[in-house]
């Protein structure tokens, strides 16, 4: 059964416009969502749950609608959305309980396991707590009710390297557990350590959905000496990107054979800087 399917999203505002995004995930994987500030990430994520109202589109969880099923769908689902807003005098084992009531599988112990990780005290409230510390607590909150699909959106903003590292160890052991996981995030990084899957947002169009494996496999960075020498590789090269010895461009796998090229492997940051810079 696929966890999630979204057909023909679409949403238009005055300044954008997100069109004709599809996708699905795949059960026990981790898929990374990436593209620039504005690109659609939180446009998309939000219309998920109809906290933005798309123009048109089909979405479903676990095969059911989710307008009809909202309240059965929600149970199985964990969010944290990029605005983390909670009362902001109110302690955080008050919050705990009221997000407690609310689902049929809290695991109390769960909770208390990823206090202990994040190093929470449930005494505080969130207006004594940094912006990288409401997000702990917003994610201990998502993981703790046994969720098949947690939906993330930068759920690592604001974190310091360990915690970061930490969440992500979190994330692969979920994985084997059969969950699955959808973050967008700007740290490319951490996707080259956990993700099983990219999806690409670029002006709210989707320009890839795949593996990133095969992502990076697709692309080589070119190397030269400068702008100049590049130019005579204009036809197939994308984007440039200055270094201190010259410039790089991206070349397609295709291409590759092209002699004269200094290549090199791709990464999903070098990609996706190289890509955006096509544009400027």
């Amino acid at each position: 059964m696929t966890v999630l399917s979204v057909r023909h999203l679409n949403k238009t505002y005055p300044a954008f416009k997100l069109e004709d995004v599809s996708f699905t995930l795949e059960p026990g994987k981790i898929t990374g969502f990436i593209g620039r500030n504005g690109a659609g990430k939180s446009t998309t994520l939000n219309s998920l749950f109809n906290f933005v109202h798309p123009d048109s589109g089909e979405i479903s969880f676990f095969g059911m609608d989710f307008a009809g099923h909202e309240l059965e769908i929600k149970q199985r689902i964990g969010f944290v959305s990029s605005g983390v807003n909670y009362y902001a005098n109110k302690k955080l084992k008050t919050i705990s309980r009221v997000t407690s009531s609310f689902y049929n599988n809290w695991d109390q112990a769960a909770y208390e396991k990823y206090l202990a990780m994040f190093h929470l005290d449930e005494n505080k409230t969130p207006a004594q707590l940094s912006a990288g510390m409401k997000v702990k607590f917003a994610l201990a909150l998502a993981l703790s009710h046994n969720a098949d699909l947690l939906i993330l959106d930068e759920p690592t903003s604001g974190l310091d390297p360990v915690s970061r590292e930490d969440l992500l160890e979190v994330f692969m052991d979920l994985c084997a557990q059969g969950k699955t996981i959808l973050f967008s995030t700007h740290i490319t990084s951490d996707l080259d350590k956990c993700a099983d899957n990219i999806i690409y947002i670029k002006n709210g169009r989707l320009i890839a959905d795949c593996s990133v494996s095969d992502f990076e496999q697709s692309y080589r960075i070119a190397s030269f000496d400068s702008a100049e020498a590049m130019r005579e590789y204009q036809g197939i090269s994308r984007g440039q990107r200055r270094t201190r010895k010259g410039c790089t461009a991206l070349i397609s796998a295709a291409d590759a054979q092209t002699p004269g090229l200094k290549l090199s492997p791709a990464d999903l940051e070098s990609i996706m800087i190289h890509i955006e810079k096509e544009a400027e």
